[in-house]
């Protein structure tokens, strides 16, 4: 196995700078996710590592190692792109070993070697079938069984999964995650879809603008985000955001006080608040709660999306601020208003730089 590491990392299109020095560790045998926006630099990243896109300045490791002058074809990668990029003309064992063939690799070999591919993809059924006979998850094994043959020390995928309907989605990503149980190579994921990043990843990189944001495992990026756009982008349904104010402060907790007329008393210490002093306040959906409290957060109902054992609740305060809310309980009424209260334990306060308040 095979670690990989960025170190200052800059990448500029003409006078452009799209990745700012990045600093990164990647473990041997790690799955790491890069995650963010259309445009924060994701794919530009994993091409870096590649060798496809040339480093402005900085330097990539791999395997301790600076590949910065390294060819591609040197460097012991391969890569998963979105789409399949398969041979139309060739067979799906043809497809597996064209590459091998290319590098004069002995045809018993080749044909050993992608014998093996075949039967840890479960593909030996399709070996005769050409692309246009293969359904959309299918074409996919093969591309990553095309890549797999190389035996790769680090495993780069580009959004692999973005053409596929949801249930494939979810099937691929589950057959994804045992490959990599099973294989143990490195491995760096790229996509936008932050399900995705949670449901894979051992680590997850948050980027934003050519910045990394925050670097974690998928429930710290959820339970303690660092800043405001971890916290929007980290969670689906994403997280409830509302302007407060500091009504007092004192030892043991801080009242805040919402647009509204709402108030939420929170256990923040004394020195990092003062009277009047404005917060972003954060509230994951299911940390909200019907209250009997007469200065609980009113909201009206406007719409509720029921999915089996789960409902989410979309409503409006009185000041027009949007609110979802999770239910678990189906014990929330078709319409009308209620009032809510959230574990103050659980919120999240951001300051005017967006940076959480601790």
């Amino acid at each position: 196995m095979t670690s990989l590491s960025f170190s200052n990392v800059r990448k500029l299109f003409g006078d452009v700078p799209v990745i700012h020095g990045i600093d990164l560790n990647i473990e041997a045998g790690e799955f790491v996710v890069f995650v963010g926006p259309s445009g924060c630099g994701k794919s530009t990243l994993l091409r870096m590592i590649a060798g496809l896109e040339e480093i402005s300045d900085g330097e990539i490791n791999i395997g301790g190692r600076s590949v910065n002058k390294v060819e591609p074809a040197e460097r012991g990668v391969a890569m998963v792109f979105q789409s399949y990029a398969l041979y139309p003309h060739m067979t799906v064992r043809r497809n597996l070993g064209f590459g091998l063939r290319m590098n004069g690799i002995p045809k018993r070999q080749v044909e050993a070697k992608v014998a093996d591919i075949m039967k840890t993809l479960r593909l030996d059924g399709l070996a005769g079938r050409k692309p246009k006979q293969l359904s959309g998850g299918q074409r996919q094994r093969v591309a990553i069984g095309r890549a797999l043959v190389r035996s790769p020390r680090i495993f780069l995928f580009d959004e692999p999964l973005s053409n596929l309907d949801a249930e494939l989605r979810v099937k691929m990503r589950v057959e994804i995650s045992e490959l990599h149980s099973q294989l143990g190579i490195t491995t760096v994921y790229v996509t936008h879809d932050q399900v995705e990043a949670m449901t894979l990843a051992d680590r997850i990189v948050v980027l934003n603008a050519g910045r990394v944001e925050q670097v974690g495992r998928p429930l710290e990026l959820y339970e303690n985000p660092d800043n405001l756009f971890v916290a929007g982008f980290i969670g689906s349904p994403r997280i409830n955001l509302f302007p407060v104010r500091v009504l007092a402060v004192d030892r043991s907790e801080t009242v805040l006080a919402l647009p509204s007329g709402a108030k939420l008393p929170v256990p923040l210490a004394n020195d990092s608040a003062a009277p009047g002093q404005e917060f972003t306040l954060g509230v994951r959906p299911e940390h909200f709660q019907i209250s009997d409290a007469p200065d609980g957060l009113e909201m009206r109902i406007i719409h509720s999306e029921h999915l089996g054992n789960i409902s989410y609740i979309h409503g409006a305060t009185p000041d027009g601020q949007q609110v979802i809310v999770e239910d678990r309980d189906a014990r929330w009424p078709a319409s009308g208003s209620v009032r809510l209260e959230c574990d103050p334990t659980r919120v999240h306060l951001f300051d005017s730089r967006d940076q959480r308040v601790r």
